[in-house]
């Protein structure tokens, strides 16, 4: 698929993972189009899969998330139907942004973000380590953000 992507598509993208508001005159004008092919074009990369969704990134700090902990876990049983058990309960968490399975020591990886370490206590206490299977949680609390971004390394 991404042989499909013209050096504009990929310009397009670029611009619109850095500011999802601008129209696509403004689009059309960075990437030297006239607006209706660009607008066809962003239309395209729509219905193609390319952009999954529109969204707009709130501050954790500022919307009171201080804590980020990445919780690594490890299921004591790996059934397919313990794994969709666990998985749809993980997404109906809303404290857990992203939760990835892994290979390796550990089933899951999970981040989380919290108001503080008491209210991440209470979701490890009360919520994850009541889950049916899960054999081991292990917390990293992250100190400080060195970098985070949405945007893919479009060359």
């Amino acid at each position: 698929m991404h042989d499909t992507l013209s050096a504009i598509d990929r310009r397009i993208l670029r611009l619109l993972q850095r500011n999802a508001d601008l129209s696509a005159a403004e689009i059309a004008k960075k990437v030297e189009l006239s607006q209706s092919p660009c607008w066809r074009r962003i239309n395209r990369l729509q219905e193609e899969g390319f952009i999954e969704r529109k969204v707009a990134l709130l501050s954790h700090k500022r919307l009171g998330f201080t804590i980020t902990v990445f919780v690594s876990i490890k299921l004591s049983a790996h059934g397919r139907s313990n794994l969709d058990e666990f998985e749809r309960a993980i997404a109906g968490y809303p404290q857990v942004i992203e939760c990835y399975t892994m290979a390796g020591s550990s089933d899951y990886l999970l981040k989380v973000v919290a108001r503080d370490i008491a209210s991440y206590e209470r979701f490890l206490r009360d919520q994850l380590l009541q889950r049916p299977h899960v054999q081991e949680a292990h917390s990293g609390i992250a100190m400080s953000e060195v970098k985070r971004t949405t945007e893919l390394p479009l060359e």
